[in-house]
């Protein structure tokens, strides 16, 4: 009998690889909590009793309420197919959201409502992320309707090498910093994984190796001085349960203006795209989910999130594969579901924080992002290599966009005081052969941009010269929209906006009109590319 099915022949809903999931889930979700808590807090101003008792116990409703469903769905699955091996989508906050409506929707509200003397700007720029945050919500629910569309006419190296150029850029690489930077617990870590994940070695007393790599972080990083971050522990804060914020939402929709519909829309549509792709990475490692259905449930996570406080969409997150690699299944939801709700509700995010520093766990995400970003390659036809590795590049090229993005903001660039983004700084970079016009361009909207070239790419290869023309001149049309390429500068960045990118839209139109005129123009070629 296997240790996933009970003496009935159920599916268990807890199995020993669980706990290894949870790690690696629970410490991604971590992060972005920790994330929302200081920048609400030291960003937007917002008081501690708006942060405890709404923004938190709203996300805590969408977290629970999505990994209840998808834990669920994962056992179904076992039941129906018999088999013992299946793992739940892994689910939780979306990151590039959370910035998008931190620093382009919420902060910008805030400012004006204190330059207009408003009341409570605070208040006012969080009504502000509850409509951007149901907007995304409803475009998400609406988006699972023709969602299986997409994924049945985009080529499988197209879904899954966008997710590795978002794992190699912003999940491995900024872990592979902070690893090399603190090596004593970052390379300890990583060694513990490397050896039980790709060693495929269990520890003796089947010690879980996430487990494992966590106590053995934590205490380094106690004994070395990097936790605790300060010499007292934060104190309870109490309880504070969920509370729904209709009042709220009904009000911010007569304050927000139409403008950020330009943030909205486009959020919502990456966040279609980005859990299609990870939907089909679940299926592509076994685990063929409905897509309908599974997409309707992020859209109805996150409009639970607004309905009940929180600014912030979910997503179904990448990385499934790697879950399951480490042999999770359904339980690792169930207790990202609790844990979530326990620390949301209590207001206890930074005392976890405080107790368990990120360098204790980093090397679970990092493993992760390695599994994914290999992904691409092992599971699509080797004649599709190309393909895939172009489909890395735009999200490899945005994480390096934000890095220096990053590195302007540390010279003063973009801070009070200090000289602002602009033009000026496009003729500055060139001096030195880096075109960072370029890297403004392709951030906007990378994902599509690197499903769009990889697709592109395939039906090449596969000498179908009309197909690949339909994907550029889509391209064409969203840049001609705004949708990807379009940027302009505020004083402290360079951020998207639905002005006609008419440079991009006509290369993708001349582009797309040259495949389809290929048949024409061109003759099978005998030459061997091996």
């Amino acid at each position: 009998m296997s240790d996933l099915t009970s003496t009935s022949g159920r599916a268990r809903w807890f199995v020993r690889g669980d706990i290894d999931g949870f790690f690696g889930l629970a410490l991604d979700n971590l992060v972005q909590l920790l994330l929302i808590d200081s920048l609400c807090r030291f960003v937007l101003g917002f008081p501690p009793e708006l942060v405890n008792g709404r923004v938190l116990p709203g996300a805590a409703m969408s977290l629970v309420v999505g990994n209840l469903y998808y834990a669920h769905q994962a056992r179904r699955l076992m039941e129906r197919t018999g088999r013992d091996d299946v793992c739940a989508l892994p689910y939780g906050i979306n990151t590039v959201s959370l910035f998008a409506y931190v620093f382009l929707v919420m902060l910008p509200v805030k400012l004006a409502a204190e330059q207009a003397g408003l009341r409570d700007p605070a208040y006012v720029a969080w009504r502000a992320g509850l409509i951007a945050c149901l907007g995304s919500g409803i475009i998400e629910v609406l988006g699972a309707v023709v969602a299986e569309r997409v994924r049945q006419i985009t080529p499988r190296a197209a879904l899954l090498s966008t997710l590795s150029g978002i794992a190699l850029g912003f999940i491995s690489l900024g872990f592979f910093f902070r690893a090399f930077a603190r090596p004593l617990v970052g390379l300890t870590t990583f060694g513990v994984v490397l050896l039980v994940y790709f060693g495929r070695v269990r520890f003796k007393g089947n010690l879980p190796g996430g487990l494992v790599a966590v106590v053995l972080g934590t205490a380094l990083a106690w004994l070395t001085g990097i936790a605790p971050a300060s010499a007292e522990a934060p104190p309870f804060a109490g309880f504070f349960p969920p509370v729904p914020v209709i009042g709220a939402l009904a009000q911010g929709f007569t304050e927000l203006e139409l403008a950020y519909i330009a943030i909205i829309v486009p959020m919502g549509l990456f966040n279609v795209i980005g859990s299609l792709q990870n939907i089909e990475s679940a299926d592509a490692a076994g685990d063929a989910y409905p897509t309908g259905p599974s997409l309707a449930m992020n859209g109805a996570g996150t409009i639970a999130a607004a309905m009940f406080g929180s600014c912030f969409p979910t997503t179904i997150y990448i990385g499934h594969p790697g879950w399951k690699a480490l042999g999770a299944r359904a339980g690792y939801s169930l207790m990202n579901a609790g844990f979530c709700a326990a620390i949301l509700l209590t207001g206890t995010v930074t005392l976890v924080a405080w107790a368990v520093p990120v360098d204790a766990a980093l090397a679970i995400v990092l493993w992760i992002g390695i599994v994914i970003t290999a992904q691409a390659f092992q599971v699509t036809p080797t004649s599709h290599a190309p393909a895939a590795v172009l489909g890395v590049l735009p999200g490899v090229a945005a994480w390096g966009t934000l890095m220096a993005k990053n590195g302007l903001r540390a010279a003063g660039v973009g801070t009070p005081g200090g000289p602002p983004f602009s033009g000026d700084l496009i003729a500055k970079f060139q001096q030195s052969d880096t075109w960072i016009h370029g890297a403004f361009a392709l951030e906007q909207g990378f994902i599509l941009i690197a499903m769009f070239l990889s697709a592109a790419t395939v039906e090449l290869i596969e000498q179908r010269f009309r197909r690949a023309a339909a994907w550029m001149f889509v391209a064409a049309g969203l840049a001609a929209t705004g949708l990807i390429h379009a940027y302009t500068f505020t004083p402290s960045d360079a951020v998207a906006t639905l002005a006609p990118a008419w440079p991009w839209a006509a290369a993708y139109a001349l582009v797309g009109t040259l495949f389809w005129l290929a048949p024409l123009i061109t003759r099978p070629s005998d030459e061997s590319h091996g």
